[in-house]
């Protein structure tokens, strides 16, 4: 049946999955490389992927996978915080310039904002201690 959808029906489905907790962020990225071979130009796709990479602990290709997102917009603050958290997840630097970007996106727009919040809240529902995402969230709210 997957075969018939469109990727953006996989990517609407999945997303629904995703949020309804019917699918684990290992069942999920399948349909996400799916997706993101089908749409490479999809920047949403690869920063989702980069971010069930991340809560499965696979920070060098949520790097990768939140690389080809920012090429694609590089002012996307969810896909800025993905490249963030896979750097200090393996000790790259360069960390500090995309948290910045994040910060001034999230600042300029309270829809991103809020976008940003609630994908925090996700985060730490699913991976309570996640370091990484922690140490963000404190440079991005931090007056």
């Amino acid at each position: 049946m997957a075969e018939t959808l469109t990727p953006a029906e996989l990517f609407d489905n999945a997303i629904k999955d995703y949020q309804a907790g019917e699918k684990s962020p290992a069942q999920l990225i399948p349909i996400f490389v799916d997706v993101c071979n089908r749409s490479p130009k999809l920047d949403s796709a690869w920063t989702c992927l980069s971010w069930l990479y991340l809560l499965e602990n696979k920070p060098q290709l949520a790097l990768k996978a939140a690389q080809k997102s920012m090429k694609i917009d590089p002012f996307d603050a969810q896909t800025r915080i993905n490249l963030a958290a896979a750097m200090l997840e393996i000790k790259q630097s360069g960390v500090r310039e995309h948290i910045e970007m994040a910060k001034s996106l999230v600042e300029a727009a309270p829809e991103v904002h809020d976008q940003v919040v609630t994908n925090f809240k996700d985060g730490f529902t699913r991976k309570p201690d996640w370091a990484s995402l922690k140490r963000i969230e404190k440079l991005i709210f931090e007056d």
